[in-house]
């Protein structure tokens, strides 16, 4: 039993605190929560979009900063706050997600020539919209997905 809590306290002392969501970014995310999604509120018509798709499952519709030529913002209507919630009872959704990305892609002309699909998930990722989405991006030449290092 000693070996055992021993173990975890050194485990604590060693865990670096960059690998846990900061204090004020898990405020910020409850509070959101809280509030209710932005995206719900286009699903529900609260909000105005441009609304480039939608099926009883599935919305999408184009964000309001562009990030290249073609994006779109792919949303279940189902508000899951991160793919960390999600569970088996979401797996039609979530396959649906990308379906529809697909036929998308194919409608505005980068099946072909290429795009990129992201979900961002918590901080280190920018998640800032607590309502699981999936970005559609092409249109363009997109680079690395990240600065490599040399």
């Amino acid at each position: 039993m000693k070996k055992a809590i021993l173990l975890c306290l050194i485990a604590l002392l060693f865990t670096p605190t960059g690998w846990s969501q900061s204090a004020a970014y898990l405020k910020k995310k409850a509070e959101k929560i809280e509030k209710g999604s932005v995206f719900t509120k286009i699903i529900n018509r609260e909000l105005p979009a441009t609304i480039v798709y939608e099926d009883e499952d599935i919305i999408a519709f184009v964000p309001l900063r562009l990030q290249a030529p073609v994006h779109l913002l792919i949303v279940p209507k189902k508000e899951i706050h991160t793919i960390n919630d999600a569970t088996n009872e979401d797996l039609i959704v979530l396959g649906k997600l990308f379906l529809v990305a697909k036929k998308l892609a194919k409608e505005k002309g980068i099946s072909e020539t290429g795009y990129r699909l992201s979900i961002n998930v918590n901080e280190d990722a920018g998640q800032s919209v607590f309502h699981l989405h999936m970005h559609l991006l092409g249109g363009q030449k997109l680079g690395p997905m990240m600065t490599q290092k040399k």
